[in-house]
């Protein structure tokens, strides 16, 4: 039951780790085929996000072998500089 609770967080880590080089992706390929929607601007368009996708792939799956993804959000998630502020308030 854990390895599987643990392995259905790493794939909801891995999902967001993919769906942000994917969503500047496609901000990209928006930006390019929107102004002027021609067959060529959609090819480029659909390659740029394509691209996307599989740097996501690529980065997600080297930090799932290599930390992990949850230990990875959670490093990017944490705040160090909050970390101390309950002190700094008890000091005063």
């Amino acid at each position: 039951m854990f390895k599987i609770f643990n392995f259905l967080l790493e794939l909801f880590g891995w999902l967001k780790i993919v769906a942000s080089p994917l969503l500047i992706s496609l901000i990209i390929g928006g930006i390019i085929y929107f102004p002027n929607p021609t067959q060529l601007n959609l090819i480029i368009a659909m390659a740029v996000i394509i691209l996307g996708l599989l740097i996501g792939i690529l980065w997600a799956n080297k930090i799932w072998k290599t930390k992990g993804t949850i230990s990875f959000l959670s490093q990017i998630s944490a705040t160090p500089d909050l970390d101390n502020l309950s002190d700094k308030k008890e000091d005063k």
